[in-house]
């Protein structure tokens, strides 16, 4: 893993607080496939990976699931130990998860949600597979961006971003759903059976301002320097405020794919 990597995946720990107010949750009825293709349910026993300020976790431990979410960020943590307060099967820890210890007793589910590209590719499966039982399930959640909502918006933000982050590739532009792979790297692993994938797009209405707080709990937005990233949120906000009447919205791809241990 780069320092790069390293950097940006701590960078959100910094204001955790605006990240449990804006980052969007996951879809109600992907919890419930999560029951059928994970066993998620009362008592079970599941290991979450990055789980920030709880966002995934809460819905699970109201399951009934006995949790350990462990969370790189002391910040990120603390908010989703007080939102967890009241689930003493929930236990929340400060650690990464490459250097956390794994405890004797394997557990039935693995849970990376929105945090598995944050992993080292080189060995995060053969760790994952090391904490689950034979037959227990890795579950991934991926957020997408994708084509939809107010398309003209997006069109023109790319103005926006090419002028105050010169990391952006040009002429970039939202992709269609059926664009997005279903790649599941554990396929590629004896230790687990082939990935099985579950779709749900779903779009979110956003005013300026909340659209703003938004991108500032993206890392790549985080990390830009504060004149290009002031400029770079003082020209979206122009757009919204002068072509949109002040409203946009945003289309979402939530993908998830559970791979079984063999």
């Amino acid at each position: 893993m780069t320092g790069d990597t390293r950097r940006l995946r701590a960078i959100f720990d910094e204001d955790a607080e605006l990240y449990d107010r804006v980052r969007p949750g996951y879809p109600y009825r992907m919890f419930d496939d999560l029951e059928r293709l994970g066993g998620v349910g009362p008592g079970c026993r599941v290991l979450e990976i990055g789980a920030g300020t709880g966002i995934a976790t809460l819905p699970l431990a109201e399951r009934g699931c006995r949790i350990t979410a462990v969370e790189l960020g002391a910040n990120m943590a603390a908010v989703a130990a007080r939102k967890l307060a009241a689930h003493p099967d929930v236990e929340v820890v400060v650690a990464a998860f490459e250097e956390w210890p794994l405890p004797p007793e394997p557990f039935d589910l693995v849970l990376a949600a929105t945090a598995y590209h944050w992993l080292d590719p080189a060995a995060r499966t053969a760790r994952i597979a090391s904490a689950l039982r034979p037959g227990g399930a890795l579950a991934v959640v991926e957020t997408h961006h994708i084509a939809g909502g107010d398309v003209r918006f997006f069109a023109d933000t790319q103005g926006c971003y090419e002028r105050f982050d010169p990391a952006t590739p040009p002429g970039l532009q939202l992709e269609p759903p059926a664009a997005i792979p279903q790649n599941a790297d554990t396929d590629a692993s004896a230790d687990f059976r082939p990935a099985v994938f579950r779709r749900y797009e779903w779009e979110q209405a956003y005013a300026t301002r909340a659209y703003l707080d938004l991108l500032m709990s993206y890392s790549g937005h985080r990390a830009l320097p504060a004149p290009a990233r002031r400029n770079l949120l003082d020209c979206i906000a122009a757009l919204i405020d002068g072509r949109h009447g002040g409203r946009i919205t945003k289309r979402y791809l939530t993908q998830l794919w559970v791979a079984r241990r063999t």
